[in-house]
């Protein structure tokens, strides 16, 4: 097993670059991917970075010439054969030749697009513009860097003892939830911590962890390259830029009302199964249930990712039995800001109504609270969300409005054209 602290002691750029492959991302990116690849192709978007946590003044704390340094190594880097071949020929959700070969020899010529970097009252402007399919792959990296530049910038004036005990008291940290977490009857739970990890290798450690302690009940992680290296499941299905970008992308009010479901009938034809995951929020779950075509609920889950999720689970039985199903045999997947308490309560609240799921992000990977002074290397609220699409804002309302992104027009606009209701709203952690 690696000595992080050592490591981090030790640091050598080289060994330890931030972002160290392609596949060092998130599943579902390259699943969104490939049917962007297929559907979408000719689109041009703009990312952006977006700071949620304003009290924590990045342009302050990451110096701009590493960032620099780490965003033009994460360009640099291209598909190698071998995990080439792992995409190729491994099995993802008991499918073989998930991913066409059409789009891997195109993913092993892809270089990750300029991006466009300034420094604004404290924080950093991060974006990019380009292809759909190229642009959005930058998303993880760029999070990633961020979250791990921070990290090595409080360490970086610690020596090599401070640095063991605090690694050695975060393991035990983790480790005593884990504990908790293993006496949850029936649990299935993945890591879902790429995106605001404290770095790749104690997103490495937490996978071992759970590997460990949780055997068959810990059922994979949203990470391609530690999935590869560790030789467990890659997990994810899609996400909320795809109904953002199609909705921008929507010619009138009744063209952006039935884009949703023009995502859902793309993935449909390339998935089956497990992958059939329903996100219902992006324009509010309660407006999308209201009009979802009754073949919808044929899917196999659905995932509840902001709102109460207590709600959102019901919200998602009482759908599904409306249209004749017995949620006892659907999955709900929760992944929103999920630590060991919630994740209790709600394994609690659902046993024996639905197959419910966890996916555990950034209090898996990067909970350091009260580890250090001033606690400096608390977690917060990174994001990195597509803003246009072929020169249109995009607008996400989210069943929280705290986390509705997009201009105050349009936003306004969007709830009219969805009939969304007011909502209640929510502390953002991360």
């Amino acid at each position: 097993m690696i000595d992080i602290a050592g490591r981090v002691y030790d640091h050598s750029w080289k060994i330890d670059p931030i972002v160290r492959s392609l596949i060092d991302t998130d599943f579902y990116k390259l699943l969104m991917c490939q049917s962007v690849h297929r559907n979408r192709p000719d689109v041009t978007v703009e990312f952006g970075l977006f700071n949620r946590s304003p009290a924590v003044r990045l342009a302050e704390i990451v110096d701009e010439s590493e960032l620099r340094e780490q965003l033009d190594h994460a360009r640099s880097l291209r598909l190698s054969r071998g995990e080439s071949t792992w995409l190729r020929g491994n099995t993802f959700y008991g499918k073989r030749a998930m991913f066409s070969a059409e789009f891997i020899e195109w993913l092993e010529g892809v270089q990750l697009p300029p991006y466009q970097l300034s420094v604004r009252d404290g924080q950093y402007a991060l974006s990019f513009e380009g292809s759909w399919p190229e642009v959005m792959l930058w998303e993880i990296p760029a999070l990633a860097i961020l979250m791990e530049l921070r990290s090595r910038s409080v360490l970086g004036g610690m020596g090599r003892f401070e640095l063991q005990v605090l690694y050695a008291r975060a393991m035990a940290h983790v480790w005593e939830k884990v504990e908790r977490l293993a006496g949850i009857d029936g649990l299935r739970l993945a890591d879902f911590g790429t995106r605001r990890r404290h770095s790749f290798l104690w997103q490495d450690w937490c996978v071992q962890a759970l590997q460990e302690r949780l055997g068959p009940s810990f059922t994979g992680t949203s990470n391609c390259l530690i999935a590869m290296r560790r030789e467990v499941e890659a997990i994810g299905t899609n996400a909320h830029e795809l109904p953002m970008v199609y909705a921008a992308l929507a010619d009138s009010d009744e063209d952006l009302r039935g884009a949703p479901y023009r995502v859902m009938q793309d993935w449909q034809e390339e998935h089956d199964g497990n992958l059939r995951i329903i996100l219902p929020d992006t324009f509010g779950s309660e407006a999308f249930l209201r009009d979802a075509p009754a073949w919808l609920a044929e899917w196999t889950g659905m995932r509840i990712d902001s709102g109460d999720p207590v709600a959102g689970g019901e919200m998602a039985i009482e759908w599904w039995r409306r249209h004749g199903h017995d949620p006892r045999h659907k999955r709900l997947i929760f992944s929103d800001g999920l630590d060991v308490d919630e994740i209790e309560r709600l394994a609690t609240h659902f046993a024996g109504r639905a197959q419910a799921s966890f996916g555990w992000g950034t209090m898996l990977t990067n909970d350091f609270r009260g580890f250090v002074a001033g606690d400096r290397l608390a977690p917060f609220s990174l994001v990195c969300k597509a803003t246009a699409a072929n020169g249109r804002p995009t607008v996400k309302l989210s069943d929280n409005p705290n986390k509705a992104m997009g201009p105050p027009d349009e936003v306004a606009r969007y709830r009219a054209v969805f009939g969304t209701p007011a909502q209640a709203q929510r502390s953002v952690i991360v």
